[in-house]
């Protein structure tokens, strides 16, 4: 029997259109295609998954780091992003600001390696007893299990704590003891997307802290701690554990690790001819040699 081509192409095509349109586009081996049952993968990911992995920086090399930042100014180092290709990329929000400023010795300026935390809003009842024994049993709990610092066991010398939290919750997450006891720990300062309570006591403190507003309330019945050490959003920055932080009175500058010695490098060379160039200035206004040019 003789077929034409056409016939012929005309068959090819009519059998691809059918397998296109009555093959399913994923079935499980071994599996009838009206199965239930989900792919292995999106098993896994219904426990949850983090595509982001946290990489783990020994002291030394964090102490090598940190070494390199020392005395850099948050301009410094926005200029030393721009030469490695990350203009604008790093600098949270201006919005986020130091809670004091020391403009004699610049004690307020900070740079650290960031331990990070996130805590979420809470979706719990709050504490139905008003008696003070059953508010007081209900607080503590929720204290050292809901809303726990589980961040504190990371803290070394040279951490900047790092704290991502729901804006428009009234929490004061950071306050004027527990800052205090993550100082004893090697804590140099603090950064937050949201706000901290009994800020007068911080400011005599002088513990560095930066900050978007003043906050009053506690974390019992407002919030609770979902991650420690993963990668978080602070003043609209991306935030991975073991990034330099450097802040100062222009704000936050969050540097990638694996930029950390290129940039600091080109930011150390701008901050020395800027005070070579500011001495000279200095001297010819009279003016009384400070921190910032020696």
């Amino acid at each position: 029997m003789n077929i034409s081509r056409s016939k012929i192409r005309a068959l090819i095509v009519s059998l691809l259109l059918f397998l296109t349109f009555n093959t399913p586009l994923y079935s499980e081996p071994n599996e009838p295609n009206n199965s239930n049952k989900l792919p292995s993968v999106h098993e896994d990911f219904r426990a949850g998954r983090n595509f982001i992995q946290t990489k783990v920086y020994s002291d030394e090399e964090d102490e090598q780091t940190l070494k390199l930042f020392e005395g850099l100014r948050v301009a410094d180092v926005t200029d030393g992003l721009d030469k490695v290709g990350l203009r604008n990329i790093g600098l949270m929000s201006p919005e986020i600001k130091p809670l004091w400023r020391d403009t004699g010795h610049f004690t307020h300026c900070i740079s650290g390696i960031a331990v990070t935390a996130r805590y979420v809003p809470t979706n719990k009842a709050p504490a139905t007893e008003t008696q003070t024994k059953a508010f007081n049993a209900w607080y503590d709990k929720w204290y050292s299990t809901v809303s726990a610092e589980r961040f504190v066991p990371l803290i070394r010398k040279g951490t900047v704590i790092v704290i991502e939290e729901p804006q428009g919750v009234d929490t004061g997450t950071i306050g004027s003891n527990n800052i205090m006891r993550w100082k004893t720990k090697g804590c140099v300062g603090v950064v937050t997307n949201n706000g901290a309570r009994d800020t007068d006591q911080i400011i005599a403190e002088k513990i560095p802290l930066y900050f978007r507003q003043v906050g009053r309330g506690v974390p019992p019945g407002r919030n609770e701690i979902e991650s420690v050490n993963r990668p978080i959003v602070c003043g609209g920055v991306l935030v991975e554990p073991g990034d330099v932080i450097v802040a100062d009175g222009d704000g936050v500058a969050v540097v990638p690790r694996a930029k950390a010695k290129e940039v600091a490098e080109y930011a150390r060379a701008t901050l020395e001819k800027d005070k070579k160039s500011r001495r000279i200035l200095y001297q010819k206004l009279g003016l009384p040699m400070d921190d910032s040019v020696k």
